[in-house]
């Protein structure tokens, strides 16, 4: 098992291992030589060295951690959902759509290469 596999398997609800199992799988298939770790104490892809995203699960939401530049350039798009400089919030209810994962994460590979 990886630290990733852990870490989804310790959430509290099966809803939440289920939309950080999928973000993972959309990260993986888009950047399939990026590294699983945990960082800041949370599920992280890093690429080059470089974090690439990070994700996590909390009470009330989870939160995609894409930094705060695709925030800032996608904010349009990002308006159904709680943001703040670095995170995006999101809810079982109301999860972010797989084609704006691979967009943040498409302007995080370009920011990095």
């Amino acid at each position: 098992m990886s630290v990733i596999d852990n870490y989804l398997q310790d959430q509290a609800t099966a809803t939440q291992k289920v939309e950080l199992g999928r973000i993972r799988k959309i990260v993986q298939d888009l950047v399939p030589d990026a590294v699983e770790v945990i960082s800041y104490g949370i599920p992280t892809f890093k690429y080059k060295g470089k974090n690439l995203v990070h994700f996590a699960a909390f009470t009330h939401h989870m939160s995609l951690f894409p930094t705060a530049a695709p925030i800032a350039e996608l904010k349009d798009k990002l308006e159904p959902w709680a943001t703040a400089k670095g995170t995006i919030q999101f809810t079982e209810d109301n999860p972010l759509p797989k084609q704006l994962i691979e967009e943040i994460v498409n302007y995080r590979l370009q920011s990095i290469v």
